[in-house]
């Protein structure tokens, strides 16, 4: 499976499309909501939703926020040795405490980021595991900052305009889109046992139901309706549609850094977060103050786009267009080739 490509393998017509824009609107959206929005049958919408989860093509996950938590999260470059990055980037992948990694500069090098739940557990990874990894020939670690960009905020611009602004309205959504905010919150939040339960659940499946999620919780819909609301809100955790890139059209994509003027900081961040082929972009520490994901339908695309748009950003000093060899994991999902394939979770729901 791993060397097929969605292009050739999965045909995604107009009508999947439309879906995965109403579940980016209202990720846990009951399939009879979605179809009252897009005109279709729920029979229909429901068989296509599943098609695409067991294609490969789309995944509803919770990602949680560990600087909701008081957590700190960190990206992470490594340089390794020729033949070793794909084994590393396996072993990275694995972990629950590392949520992204891609393979870049023709396989030699390793992005990551951490979303370690403690301090022990990063200083775990970044102070001792990989610096003692005999592979790694160098380790670049850099905090966030501030994040602009991410999460349910990743709306590409394959799907601006797929659905009509009254479709989206019908379809309503529980939260608006991502905001820029703090990388980790002053007042972190404390999370119960009961609540543990109920994000280990969404983890797997960001649509498991309410009853599942009291199942689990050994609780009762309504109470953990309330409590999952409350988590929402706080930022613990986001429901996150994650999409295979090839699916779409999108077969070039790149890590930028970038170094931009301290006093320009805020205003490229935020000028990169309207920019439609950007799926993260953060204030970072380190001799790079930017980082940021751009997806783009081919290498001219993208070089057009970082020439043109982003060289043409506020206080933008030097940049460095580092394109993705391969995706391994992606907000905790895993990759095999064009397919996101992720844990084994409950049934698409």
């Amino acid at each position: 499976m791993a060397g097929t490509s969605m292009r050739e393998s999965i045909a995604i017509q107009s009508d999947d499309v439309r879906i995965v824009r109403a579940l980016q609107v209202a990720p846990r959206a009951s399939f009879a909501s979605m179809a009252v929005a897009l005109g279709l049958t729920e029979g229909t919408v429901r068989r296509r939703y599943r098609r695409l989860h067991a294609d490969g093509v789309i995944r509803v996950v919770g990602v949680v926020n560990p600087g909701a938590l008081g957590q700190s999260r960190w990206l992470v470059r490594l340089r390794c040795r020729p033949g070793s990055a794909a084994a590393i980037a396996g072993a990275l992948a694995k972990r629950d405490d590392v949520n992204w990694v891609a393979l870049g500069a023709a396989g030699s090098e390793v992005t990551c980021a951490t979303q370690s739940r403690d301090q022990a557990q990063r200083e775990e990874l970044l102070g001792r595991r990989l610096p003692r990894t005999a592979a790694v020939l160098d380790i670049n670690a850099f905090a966030m900052l501030r994040q602009f960009m991410g999460g349910r905020g990743h709306y590409w611009a394959a799907l601006q305009g797929t659905l009509t602004p009254q479709e989206e309205a019908v379809l309503g959504g529980d939260l608006p889109p991502f905001t820029e905010s703090p990388a980790v919150t002053d007042a972190p939040a404390d999370l119960t046992a009961e609540d543990e339960k109920v994000l280990d659940v969404l983890t797997a499946d960001g649509r498991a139901s309410l009853v599942d999620l009291a199942a689990a919780a050994d609780s009762t819909p309504g109470r953990v309706s309330r409590r999952l609301r409350v988590l929402l809100l706080q930022g613990v955790v986001h429901i996150d549609v994650e999409i295979a890139p090839a699916a779409l059209g999108y077969h070039a994509r790149a890590n930028l850094w970038l170094r931009v003027h301290p006093a320009e900081v805020k205003k490229a961040g935020r000028a990169l977060a309207r920019e439609p082929e950007i799926a993260f972009a953060a204030a970072i520490s380190g001799p790079y103050n930017i980082h940021a994901v751009a997806h783009c339908r081919n290498l001219d695309e993208l070089f057009e786009f970082t020439s043109e748009r982003i060289g043409g950003l506020p206080g933008l000093q030097s940049m460095e267009v580092s394109p993705v060899l391969r995706h391994v994991k992606q907000a905790g999902t895993l990759l095999s080739g064009d397919r996101l394939v992720g844990p084994t979770g409950p049934r698409a729901t």
